[in-house]
This record gives C-alpha cells, sequence and structure tokens, in this order.
C-alpha cells in the first residue's frame, strides 16, 4: 500500500482541495458588454447559482478582433481572449441572423452589418428592402447562437443553438433587440420581439445554445 504521506499523496490531496476552494468562488464572466444580451444570459443561467458578471462588471477592457470564419470561432476567440486575465470561467457568444436569400447575410457580420454603430432600426429595414417582393417561402431564415466556455483548466466547449423563421415585412414587436423585431415564428405567429422574455428564452438560439452549455458547467461545479 502506497504511504499516505508520500510526496505524490499529499500533492494530489492538495490539487483537490484547491480545486474545491476555486469551484466554491467560481464565477462566471460573459465576454460581452450589451446588456440586453446580460439580461437574457441571467434568466437563462439563474438556477446555476452563480454570480455571472459581463466584462464591463468583471473590469476587463478589451478589444479582441473577431476574425474568425464560423460562430463558433469567433466565440472561442473572445472567450480566449478574457481567459487570459481571470480564473472564472469564461463564457462568450456569437450570434447572427442568417437568411437564406442573402446567401446566409448577415451571418457571422451581424453586429457589423452596414457598420458597427448603425441602428438595429436601420439594419432591420435594409434586410427588408432587400427582400422586397420575395415571397415568403424564400424569405426562410434562422438565428444561430456559438456558445463557448474556457474553463480554469483550459478546457473548451462550445454549444450551439438556432430558432428558425422567416423575414417579416415589416418589424414588429419592443421585446428583445437586434433583429428580433424583424424575424418571424410560424410556430408562434409572431416575431421573436413579440414573444415574452420567459417564452422567448426557452426557444430562441441563444437559450437552446446556453441550456446545453449549462451541462458542461455543472460538470464543472
Amino acid at each position: 500500500m502506497a504511504d499516505e504521506k508520500s510526496p505524490a499523496r499529499i500533492s494530489h490531496r492538495l490539487l483537490a482541495i484547491n480545486r474545491s476552494e476555486m469551484r466554491i468562488n467560481m464565477r462566471i464572466i460573459f465576454a460581452t458588454t450589451n446588456e440586453g444580451k446580460m439580461k437574457e444570459i441571467r434568466m437563462i443561467m439563474a438556477d446555476l447559482g452563480l454570480e455571472i458578471l459581463s466584462m464591463k462588471e468583471a473590469g476587463c477592457s478589451l478589444d479582441i478582433v473577431e476574425d474568425g470564419n464560423s460562430f463558433e470561432e469567433n466565440a472561442i476567440i473572445k472567450a480566449r481572449a478574457v481567459a487570459a486575465l481571470s480564473s472564472d470561467i469564461v463564457l462568450a457568444d456569437d450570434s447572427g441572423l442568417e437568411v437564406d436569400y442573402l446567401n446566409k447575410e448577415p451571418g457571422i457580420y451581424s453586429a457589423r452589418y452596414l457598420g458597427e454603430d448603425t441602428p438595429y432600426s436601420v439594419k432591420n429595414k435594409s434586410i427588408i428592402d432587400r427582400l422586397e417582393g420575395v415571397e415568403d417561402e424564400k424569405r426562410t431564415a434562422r438565428f444561430v447562437c456559438a456558445i463557448a466556455a474556457v474553463f480554469p483548466d483550459g478546457t473548451v466547449r462550445t454549444t450551439r443553438g438556432t430558432i428558425e423563421g422567416i423575414i417579416a415585412h415589416e418589424p414588429m414587436g419592443e421585446n428583445g433587440f437586434g433583429y428580433d423585431p424583424i424575424v418571424y415564428v410560424p410556430e408562434f405567429g409572431r416575431t421573436t420581439a413579440q414573444l415574452g422574455a420567459d417564452e422567448k428564452n426557452k426557444v430562441s438560439h441563444r437559450g437552446k445554445a446556453l441550456t446545453e452549455m449549462k451541462k458542461y458547467i455543472r460538470e464543472w461545479v
């Protein structure tokens, strides 16, 4: 039988104790400054019982270049950038709208479509105008969300969620943010901006991706 006081045994126990203490004090930092997004995230992940901070709240100021070729790559880039400055669990998402008739534009460039500082009211109008005269059957679109997590030991996990719809002929609804007013979901007979918060979080692209990610987080904490 191995000596209980051997250096290997003691080292293993110390690592276990340190990891246990780390989990007790664990927080989640979400690599975003978007308050609308943070509101959704906190609602969806409230049952984890962990403190969830935005980059700003965590005192993290970074100019992250999102030069990936997919939603997942961009999410990982953002999560790793913040994780390099933190010992917490870091999450990041990259999400956007894919319009089939427009060759899946704006896609990974959704936030930068027509310029980062351009109001979404202008972006939404532009998409509707580009689909003028296009019948509903060809107005298919979807919201896509990829979530990346970087855990304190360097492990990286990703999840993806989508919600299918069609581009509406005019903006409808005051809830949500971004492209929500122009994505009509036939299943509900409303745009995602017309869905209540609880209802939307259960079926949205971000809600689905975060729900899957919670499984990985529970394994850690």
